[in-house]
């Protein structure tokens, strides 16, 4: 147990920071060794093999092949380019950025959508003319609104999906209205706090230059609709998402090479050695320790775990919180807890700079084009932003199921 104890403490730590502060271990890193040290000192491998969600790896793993199809396919850079055709103000393209930032996340990783959209938001606003700073909170915190709308927008949120076996289409009714009144008030508070930069008709800018494939664009959709399709009808997501991206792996027109360069194996690799550590920490008996039935009896209302979801999402992250709080969900209900814990763990992303990687995924791809995101700037939009949602929605759940 204080092994366990010590391996957890040591993976959250380098997690919340993002990388050891001595050696150059990054989170990839730290779920690698952790894991195996998990292993070394009690917990055999058949154990360790039983602790991984096969279902979330491999929904994970082709949500990203499709992903990274459709954008080789140059459909991005089609509603990109038909979008800054239409538009006229700054708002407008504040609003568009927001809105196809948020849709686009709802059904494809947040993650994946903020890496492609960052550089081509800065390559516009630069043609522009224009600060990229507010366009740019707005792709960081709408990607993360957006995506909550589903259970396959972000990594925590399709974890969730495999635990729970909630119904895609019965948690999609109860996220969407919530993640539509979220893009609204993001559009509201970044316009406000931005009110002066964002006066002002838009210069006419010359489309983006890049390759279209057509043909690869209406199979990439078709089998995107089949995907979802799949989804609402209740087959297992797993199954789903495996069969649409090995259908679209089926060309003669594009490398497999460059799909697989679109894979973040980074966090296939976290999510692995997270499963592993945290099954090791199980069986050790910790999490029952620290679940003693007093602390659990305290825990069996929805606004104090909604707090508990916020606080661990932005300590220890999202994926990491998920997997923690897994063991407070109580029989009764569960299907409301798990939504409860998918919608404000999803939210409290947005809370500060490092609460989600999709917000650092911005920062960083921004930095590289020497565009400066400070943690305070960030803070202007994102807390307020937070605490407001976190608000509404609390009030939404209360109204729409009792709890």
């Amino acid at each position: 147990m204080i092994v366990s104890t010590l391996i957890l403490m040591a993976t959250l730590l380098i997690f919340t920071v993002g990388k050891s502060p001595i050696f150059r271990v990054d989170r990839a890193g730290v779920a690698i060794i952790g894991a195996s040290l998990t292993i070394a000192t009690g917990m055999t491998f058949d154990q360790a093999v039983g602790a991984v969600d096969y279902r979330t790896i491999v929904l994970l793993f082709s949500m990203m092949i499709i992903t990274s199809y459709l954008n080789l396919s140059g459909l991005f850079q089609l509603v990109g380019n038909y979008s800054m055709s239409k538009l006229h103000t700054k708002k407008q393209l504040l609003f568009v950025v927001l809105l196809l930032t948020g849709i686009l996340s709802a059904f494809f990783i947040n993650d994946i959508v903020c890496l492609l959209f960052t550089p081509v938001v800065i390559l516009i606003c630069r043609r522009m003319a224009l600060n990229p700073i507010p366009y740019l909170l707005g792709v960081a915190t709408a990607s993360n609104i957006g995506s909550m709308a589903t259970l396959i927008g972000n990594p925590h949120n399709i974890l969730i999906g495999s635990l729970s076996h909630m119904p895609f289409n019965w948690y999609m009714t109860v996220a969407v209205p919530l993640s539509l009144v979220g893009l609204m008030l993001n559009y509201m508070v970044i316009a406000w706090v931005y009110r002066e930069e964002l006066n002002g008709l838009l210069p006419n800018c010359s489309p983006i230059i890049g390759v279209v494939h057509r043909y690869l664009i209406r199979k990439g959709l078709v089998v995107m609709v089949l995907v979802l399709t799949g989804f609402l009808i209740g087959f297992d997501p797993a199954v789903v998402a495996s069969l649409g991206a090995a259908l679209l792996l089926i060309t003669r027109r594009l490398k497999p090479n460059k799909v697989y360069a679109g894979i973040d194996f980074n966090l296939l690799v976290i999510f692995i050695g997270l499963f592993v550590i945290i099954g090791g920490v199980e069986q050790s008996g910790l999490i029952g320790q620290l679940l003693n039935p007093r602390f659990v009896q305290n825990v069996q209302s929805l606004p104090l775990f909604t707090v508990l979801t916020i606080l661990f999402s932005n300590v220890v992250s999202n994926v990491p919180a998920v997997m923690m709080l897994k063991f407070l969900i109580p029989t009764s209900s569960a299907h409301v807890w798990w939504a409860s814990m998918a919608v404000f763990s999803t939210l409290a992303g947005n809370l500060t700079l490092t609460g989600s990687i999709a917000n650092l995924i911005v920062v960083e791809q921004a930095k590289k084009q020497n565009v400066d995101i400070s943690f305070s700037t960030y803070l202007k939009i994102g807390f307020p932003l937070t605490i407001v949602l976190v608000v509404i929605g609390s009030v939404y759940f209360r109204l729409l199921f009792g709890l």
